[in-house]
């Protein structure tokens, strides 16, 4: 943070009094107005607040706090009552690892080659070889930022961010993480990932995964979990079996259809019960009041038609934030949020400065932007073994959708989502000509190249507006705009892989390899460089009596280290293959030098 920024209390505070007099200034006009005033105020916020991410899966506006209220969710919805409800956020693909590679690294995922999903699984289908995403050298993971501005970062446990993390990002990540883990009141941003929510859940046989357990022992690493899946008769039920569901449009209204949305609600209870163990953990460390809490989902929904397109039942998931001494409680933002938005909005939080290569923007912090964004931009490429190429804009109410494929169907038969009983059930009844007229959209033979939608009138985005010319203008301002997008993030719709690959690849036939770190001494301090542009130095001190850290340190400066120590380094760009471990010894602290490990 740059010494001639203003203090992120001092900002807050001066906003604060502006705010004040505004908020007296328009006493006398109704509640609503007043609600209004509030929401545009600022936060109040220690120097460096603990940040907590509450992450679910697969998860659509499934709960009370978002208009549904079919199943109870007391943490969640206390979480809602104490903070801010935000009903427009969006990710940047309907599926985790693009998604994830957004949040982590504040860059569109079709922009660092990080849209297809999976890179690094089905090459006997693809014929492709493994590969990462690879953003410019500048581009770090956002923990890893934070990490150098004196955050403890940890991660619980899932990563899967369309490349491998470096040592670096994380001070931990692993099913023990936890900000219990740290040094004394060291400021922390602690991820806990929540898997009860994901399509997975709804595979026959049903029942929790006992490690889904793990948020009761966080940090407790002296607790074993047992692998597999609970029986149905082990796994908590919330809800009556029987219940009956309101079935989504674009779903048939069977047995096995019902099934599944029982199945879906009860792993969304689960989660709230998981949710609210970790929240207990922070309120019984006296954190709570120190602490911004958020929860999101990944994407949209588990469900067929949901996860994987870009609808908004694949895109659209629910977000609350919670701020310290619950200010701007029982509020609701209504303004677009993409994933993208996520890095720079949390670092501006932290009173960090956003380094200009992200492509999001802060809405909260210091370096919130006064103009709120106008559109969300999504992408659909390769889903395991299956490729399509779409993308999408949408602003507060309409959605344009261009499909470089039409010749292809919607309906992609990725196996992993066929193990769904309402998969299966779909395409039973696709095979008897028993779908009606909206559920036999998804599997027309082909597509219209361009798709327009008014998200408010036809929510399910079944009746296509692109070819109705009372649409014509609000058409061509969002094909603009994409147009305008692709340009700007230089995303190349359809581009087949292989190329990708090589273009990320500089045209090598492998992918690359950071090269390894080199250790010198400079003015008797250890200094650690790599000649790969962008690398990530990673590394750790062993003591003369051979103890080693468990956690890498991120390198910045030069450093001194006793005689007889030795140091362990490590280089990682993100995309690339990490470095061999290198080791060096200390040898003379009288005329330093250094001695080559193994």
């Amino acid at each position: 943070m740059k010494t001639t920024r203003t203090p992120l209390k001092q900002h807050l505070l001066v906003t604060l009094i502006l705010i004040s007099i505004l908020f007296i200034s328009c006493q006398s006009k109704t509640d609503k107005t007043t609600k209004e005033v509030v929401l545009t105020s600022e936060i109040e916020l220690p120097e460096k607040p603990n940040i907590l991410w509450l992450v679910t899966e697969d998860m659509g506006s499934y709960i009370p706090s978002f208009g549904d209220s079919t199943i109870v969710t007391p943490n969640l919805s206390r979480l809602a009552k104490e903070g801010v409800v935000y009903p427009n956020l969006y990710s940047t693909s309907g599926v985790c690892a693009p998604s994830r590679a957004a949040i982590t690294t504040g860059m569109y995922p079709s922009s660092i080659g990080a849209t297809h999903m999976r890179t690094t699984s089905y090459p006997e289908v693809t014929g492709l070889p493994i590969y990462g995403a690879v953003p410019p050298p500048e581009v770090r993971m956002v923990s890893e930022l934070l990490r150098k501005n004196g955050y403890y970062c940890t991660n619980n446990d899932k990563q899967d961010y369309q490349f491998t993390a470096p040592l670096t990002a994380w001070d931990e990540s692993s099913s023990y993480a936890h900000w219990r883990n740290r040094d004394g009141n060291q400021p922390f941003f602690s991820v806990f990932n929540f898997t009860d929510t994901h399509e997975s859940g709804l595979f026959e046989p049903y029942g929790f995964r006992n490690s889904e357990t793990r948020h009761y022992h966080s940090g407790d690493r002296n607790y074993k979990w047992e692998k597999g899946r609970m029986t149905e008769g082990e796994t908590p039920v919330h809800l009556p079996k029987d219940t009956k569901f309101s079935i989504p449009r674009y779903l048939p209204d069977t047995p096995k259809v019902h099934r599944d949305m029982w199945k879906m609600y009860n792993n969304i209870a689960e989660m709230d019960r998981q949710v609210g163990a970790v929240l207990k953990q922070l309120e019984d460390d006296g954190l709570l009041e120190n602490t911004i809490i958020f929860f999101y989902g990944d994407h949209g929904g588990p469900l067929p038609r949901e996860k994987r397109l870009i609808y908004d039942s694949g895109l659209n998931t629910p977000m609350i934030v919670r701020f310290p001494n619950q200010q701007q409680a029982e509020t609701k933002r209504d303004e677009l949020i993409s994933f993208v938005d996520f890095a720079p909005t949390l670092l501006s939080l932290a009173g960090v400065e956003p380094p200009e290569y992200l492509q999001g923007q802060a809405f909260l912090g210091i370096d919130k932007v006064e103009k709120e964004r106008k559109y969300i931009h999504a992408a659909a490429d390769r889903f395991d073994g299956f490729t399509d190429a779409i993308r999408a804009v949408r602003d507060d109410r309409y959605k344009y959708i261009r499909n470089y494929r039409p010749e292809q169907g919607y309906y992609l038969p990725v196996e992993y989502r066929e193990r769904i009983p309402t998969m299966k059930e779909l395409l039973r009844l696709r095979d008897e000509g028993n779908l009606d007229s909206i559920q036999s959209l998804w599997f027309r033979e082909n597509k219209d190249v361009e798709e327009l939608y008014d998200c408010k009138t036809d929510p399910y985005e079944v009746n296509n507006l692109a070819k109705n010319p009372a649409y014509k203008e609000k058409l061509e301002e969002l094909r603009n705009e994409m147009d305008r997008w692709l340009n700007v993030i230089g995303d190349q719709p359809n581009l087949p892989e292989r190329e990708l690959i090589a273009q990320l690849w500089k045209g090598e036939e492998s992918q690359p390899i950071t090269s390894e770190p080199e250790i010198t001494i400079e003015n008797n301090k250890i200094k650690p460089t790599c000649s790969t542009e962008g690398a990530s130095l990673g590394y750790k001190v062993m003591d003369k009596d051979g103890t080693t850290p468990k956690v890498w340190e991120v390198y910045q400066e030069p450093f001194e280290i006793p005689e007889g120590s030795k140091i362990i380094a490590q280089a990682y760009r993100i995309g690339y293959k990490p470095s061999k471990v290198v080791e060096y010894r200390i040898i003379d602290n009288e005329k330093p030098g250094l001695t080559r490990g193994s």
